[in-house]
């Protein structure tokens, strides 16, 4: 039987599986997730929910944000992936979205943090400067257990270069104080449309 591969360059660096269930294959039902924390050692992305709706896995996969739990390794042949390790440039230090979230403090106990960031990444290259309220509905699809909803929205808001006043618009759109974002937790699907899962809110 001829042996199936699948070729994929993450942070810029190409890997080369072999898929099947032998010994050290990747078997067909393993996820992006589990190969890049498993086998590429790459443990900034994290996996909470296991069915897209937290937002902690998110990845780049060519340029835009996925959950990583609902995306399988096998159908990833080809596909460019950036990880929260892959973001830091050897050169300059860290991307303007890192530092920005070191300034603002933009974190409790870090855990959805790089889900958080590839997230915001992902909306940045899509639209480099996107109003606070695009920023609050791009940010949607990612959970903050620790309620750090409005130091990630201002230094997602600093890198869009939305000036001094971008706080107090953010304030005016978010009257609602016990859920200051909306829960979209289908706001990164598998692009190949793999499994299913249910919107979920904080009212469930």
């Amino acid at each position: 039987m001829k042996k199936q591969y699948v070729t994929l360059t993450v942070n810029g660096r190409e890997y080369r599986f072999s898929i099947g269930d032998g010994f050290g294959q990747v078997p067909p039902s393993e996820t992006l997730s589990q190969t890049l924390r498993k086998r590429l050692e790459l443990t900034g992305s994290k996996e909470s929910c296991s069915e897209g709706a937290c937002g902690c896995c998110t990845v780049l996969m060519d340029g835009k944000g996925v959950t990583s739990c609902m995306v399988l390794t096998v159908e990833c042949d080809g596909k460019n992936i950036v990880t929260i390790e892959g973001l830091e440039d050897p050169e300059k230090g860290l991307d303007p979205l890192q530092q920005a979230f070191v300034d603002e403090y933009a974190f409790q106990c870090g855990y959805c943090t790089p889900g958080i960031i590839m997230a915001a990444k992902s909306l940045l290259l899509e639209n480099p400067h996107p109003t606070p309220e695009e920023i609050k509905e791009g940010m949607s699809g990612n959970y903050c257990r620790c309620i750090s909803h409005y130091t990630v929205l201002r230094a997602i808001n600093k890198v869009a270069g939305n000036g001094e006043d971008h706080t107090a618009v953010m304030h005016r759109a978010n009257d609602d104080v016990e859920n200051p974002i909306p829960v979209r937790p289908e706001r990164f699907p598998s692009p190949f449309a793999v499994g299913t899962h249910s919107a979920h809110s904080l009212d469930d």
